[in-house]
């Protein structure tokens, strides 16, 4: 499951953090009380209530456990590292050759959100960026073919 380092950020981890709590304290016992209800309704057999609420227990503990095991293994990513190089926590702004601008925050891949430009280091682009320096010419290998990027800010 997630029994190597999970690189995430302290606001990432208290996310993580948060998930657990919610899940334990309000999720866990309305799911129990669903199949209590369910069982009192009528038997279990072909008890479509009670088969959704079971269902539903299963997803609901095994991301408590997926949870424990991320924040066990957690690696905080410390943001006080200098701006010289690309690294886990760093924001990193490209070119393509037509001029367009992207912004990237190389995260760990339990905080990956693309819509806000988080981008995994485990990602292709990710991969590319990290150890690059300030103009540096970078070359990926997407699905849609070669992309290149250069390097224009690092914060």
């Amino acid at each position: 499951m997630y029994d190597k380092p999970v690189f995430i950020t302290r606001e990432g981890r208290a996310k993580l953090e948060d998930e657990l709590k919610f899940l334990r304290e309000v999720r866990r016992p309305e799911v129990a009380e669903r199949i209590k209800a369910a069982k009192e309704f009528s038997d279990t057999v072909d008890n479509a209530e009670f088969d959704e609420a079971k269902n539903e227990q299963a997803f609901v503990e095994g991301r408590i456990l997926t949870l424990e095991k991320m924040i066990a293994n957690a690696v905080i990513i410390e943001n006080n590292h200098g701006h010289d190089i690309v690294r886990l926590g760093s924001r990193v702004i490209v070119s393509d050759p037509e001029g367009n601008k992207e912004e990237y925050t190389i995260v760990g891949t339990a905080e990956v959100r693309p819509s806000q430009g988080k981008i995994s280091n485990e990602s292709p682009v990710g991969r590319a960026l990290l150890g690059r320096k300030i103009g540096d010419e970078v070359d990926v290998v997407a699905p849609a073919g070669l992309i290149r990027f250069s390097i224009v800010d690092i914060d």
